[in-house]
């Protein structure tokens, strides 16, 4: 049987999630988990992650804690690994292709790959290595014990309980079910919802020319997530703060709505707001100030709008992207 090593006590989020990823591989499927700090006990093992002082793939040896390791994801990536990062790094790739099964392109499967590590194994690497999130000496304004390197830290014992090492193995297989389960959601929800989110996506901006002629209005064929993936698209096919309104159907009621594009995806300033005159008005006082019909909302900040027909709410984008105030 192949064994996987890892240090013995506190345990923490990176080694469990690393462990777990290892079981998912060829080479480490139904291995048996190992927990010591023995050295001559782990040089027998067949891989050994966050401890040992080594980072050497040739030989399976993932720890990240020797002086002058400074190893990262890559692919613009510049967070520190944990034993989580450098296992991602050397076998995420398989376990992505193993999910997405044998009709996946290679250019699907890096896509999902680095949208994994963006959405959930760079915090995972920030947190063990104790990098903030924020660039500020300010504290924090509240406290967050629910992310999931907390929840696995609660894990270990309490200052109060005392556990056998069969008691704190059990403890430890917990975290590996804990880590692995929300690695695996976040793997899913990127194959089934973001991947086709952003196939569509990238259509609609291919074919934004047939909806104005700039090129800075998107029409969205399917309502999709589509707010990161503009961003992203945009510098791939080299358009970086070109478009300008997202338009798409309201399938609640049929209406359709046009969007101001953020600066930021986290930013509430829009590139270019919808015209100033036009915001917090409705209905009829909306369309008779801006001549086009069917008008029912624009925003009072000028980021969203409606409008009864396609018709109308493209007349309001081209409109707009002439408005020169904002």
């Amino acid at each position: 049987m192949k064994t996987i090593g890892t240090h013995s006590g506190t345990f923490h989020c990176d080694e469990a999630l690393g462990c777990f990823l290892l079981l998912q591989t060829e080479k480490f499927a139904g291995a048996e988990v190992v927990r010591s700090r023995d050295p001559s006990l782990l040089d027998t093992l067949n891989v050994v992650i966050d401890v040992g002082g080594v980072y050497d793939p040739a030989k399976d040896r993932y720890d990240h804690h020797q002086k002058g390791f400074d190893e990262v994801f890559g692919h613009g990536f510049s967070t520190k690994l944990s034993s989580a990062g450098l296992v991602y790094k050397h076998f995420g790739k398989e376990i992505v292709r193993k999910e997405m099964g044998d009709s996946a392109n290679e250019e699907d499967i890096q896509a999902v790959y680095l949208q994994v590590y963006k959405s959930f194994m760079e915090a995972v690497d920030a947190i063990d290595n104790g990098v903030n999130q924020y660039e500020s000496s300010q504290p924090p304004r509240y406290i967050n014990n629910t992310h999931l390197s907390a929840r696995v830290g609660n894990l270990n014992a309490q200052w109060y309980e005392s556990l056998s090492d069969a008691e704190t193995m059990g403890r430890f297989r917990q975290a590996m079910d804990m880590t692995g389960s929300e690695f695996m959601g976040c793997l899913q929800y990127q194959i089934k919802s973001w991947l086709p989110a952003r196939s569509y996506v990238q259509e609609d901006i291919r074919n934004r020319k047939s909806v104005d002629p700039s090129g800075q209005v998107v029409k969205l064929s399917t309502f999709v997530p589509w707010k990161n993936h503009i961003y992203e698209l945009e510098k791939e096919m080299g358009i970086e703060g070109e478009i300008k309104y997202v338009i798409y159907n309201d399938d609640k009621d049929g209406s359709w709505r046009i969007q101001a594009v953020a600066v930021a995806p986290e930013s509430f300033n829009s590139r270019k707001p919808l015209p100033e005159e036009w915001r917090g008005l409705r209905d009829d006082a909306l369309s008779e100030l801006s001549g086009i019909p069917g008008c029912i909302f624009v925003h009072a900040s000028g980021f969203i709008g409606g409008n009864k027909s396609l018709e109308g709410v493209t007349q309001m984008a081209k409109v707009a992207l002439k408005e020169t105030s904002q």
